[in-house]
């Protein structure tokens, strides 16, 4: 289980986006839900496999979809081995905004995030072999959290159970091993309550099945309705994947590089921004990124949009850009409650990043040059001129060699002399020729008119 902190300003900028991936949930709905199931239903929500970032906007979309249509209640049909606690914090928080009663069927598993959850609906129902608790915050190696952080976690778990009646140092000791509850767990090892144990302390109610829990809360034959991930959850929670940021960010940037490398605004740059927009997007809406880490990138490309094309060369703005555009994609990686996973997720993104674009850069500049299609197009040079089939770069002017003239600059060893009415530019031979200087040209190769100075001469 990840760390757990107090909700900081970032956590809450990010916020609002619950709202968002509940308007993507809508759009993506088929819109049936209200005439197949009216006033009544019952909403079954899965919460299995692990409690991470994707899943809050789904829960949330679905607590949304169950009061809009009326349902009598909502069942969290939860199997997790728990997860991050800035997700489950969302959750938790969506779960107390609910206007639709919202229960737990623990289903196997609620540990970790997972019972953090699980206190905060109104009910806990557990089938016979389940187990909840083991809510320690963990680092990312696997170790035990700070005192600061489990301290934290220990009153926000303590909290929910007080919410609901229940004994708080039964949840607590769920957090902190050194916590001992008589007759169940002894001091040094966490809390992890069985089905029965459960039920014996008052945190759970024993159940068979769903029908059995629909008795329970006096729903005896109201239709289950399943709610699953829609299209658009599916898309959000695969373009925020750290495997495919990677590939979303080298075509952003390769996208954008080509495209001030060209002149107008063409298919590259719009592959670009289309790419750079599905990142922070689906970062934005998952929770990760949030409005001052684009802001931040935001800066950084403008800044280097300064240097390309305001200031030649590659200074103090190119620098500052392209630290900027950096800091932004790592923080945008990184969420509310970072832990070394994040952060060591977050390096190897950008590292992976870097590479492909040095790999894709590379392999163009190899291999387009061959490339039938760009030959025909005419887009790169593809042929040569040959002195042999009479192709010169300058015509060559014999009738020059011998003429007289005076350099009209200093030839340090080119500059430009004048021949009768001809300005010509002349090469010296070998040594510093002043200006003002009687010279006379000796050969003449094409463009290139070799002089030396005249001794006692005088200027033709």
């Amino acid at each position: 289980m990840y760390p757990f902190g107090n909700r900081t300003e970032k956590t809450l900028m990010r916020r609002p986006f619950s709202a968002l991936a509940f308007a993507l949930g809508a759009m993506a709905s088929s819109g049936a839900l209200a005439a197949a199931h009216g006033q009544g239903a019952v909403y079954r929500v899965p919460v299995t496999g692990v409690v991470e970032l994707g899943m809050a906007p789904f829960i949330e979309r679905s607590l949304e979809e169950a009061a809009e249509q009326g349902m009598r209640a909502v069942i969290l049909d939860m199997d997790t081995p728990g997860g991050r606690v800035d997700a489950a914090e969302r959750i938790a928080d969506a779960i107390s905004d609910s206007s639709v009663p919202v229960y737990t069927l623990v289903n196997r598993r609620a540990f970790s995030a997972g019972a953090l959850i699980a206190l905060s609906t109104q009910g806990i129902y557990m089938r016979p072999g389940s187990v909840i608790g083991a809510a320690t915050p963990v680092d990312g190696a696997g170790e035990t959290a700070p005192e600061k952080i489990v301290s934290a976690m220990r009153s926000e778990m303590r909290a929910l159970a007080e919410a609901r009646g229940l004994d708080p140092r039964i949840a607590e000791a769920m957090v902190d091993p050194d916590i001992a509850i008589e007759g169940i767990d002894e001091a040094g090892k966490l809390l992890t309550l069985t089905t029965e144990e459960a039920v014996r302390v008052g945190y759970a109610t024993e159940v068979e099945d769903m029908p059995e829990l629909l008795a329970l809360l006096d729903a005896q034959g109201a239709q289950v309705v399943t709610s699953a991930p829609n299209w658009a959850e599916g898309v959000v929670r695969f373009f925020s994947n750290p495997v495919v940021a990677p590939f979303l960010l080298t075509l952003g940037f390769l996208g954008l590089i080509t495209e001030i490398k060209t002149a107008g605004f063409g298919l590259a740059g719009v592959a670009g921004l289309l790419s750079l927009s599905l990142f922070f997007g689906s970062h934005l809406i998952v929770g990760l990124a949030g409005w001052e880490d684009i802001t931040i990138f935001g800066v950084g490309l403008a800044l280097l949009g300064v240097e390309v094309f305001l200031i030649p060369g590659f200074g103090l703005f190119g620098v500052l850009g392209g630290l900027g555009m950096l800091a932004g994609l790592y923080l945008s990686l990184l969420g509310g409650l970072p832990t070394t996973v994040d952060f060591t997720r977050a390096g190897l993104v950008l590292t992976t990043t870097m590479l492909l674009i040095v790999v894709t850069a590379w392999a163009m500049i190899r291999s387009l040059p061959r490339s039938k299609r760009f030959l025909k197009s005419g887009i790169i040079l593809c042929e040569g001129m040959e002195r042999s089939a009479g192709y010169v770069s300058s015509p060559s002017r014999g009738e020059l060699v011998g003429m007289v003239g005076k350099a009209i600059t200093d030839l340090r060893p080119s500059g430009t002399g004048i021949f009768g009415d001809e300005r010509i530019d002349v090469v010296s031979e070998s040594e510093w020729i002043t200006e003002g200087t009687p010279i006379r040209i000796v050969s003449a190769e094409g463009y290139r008119h070799v002089v030396r100075p005249v001794s006692g001469g005088s200027a033709a």
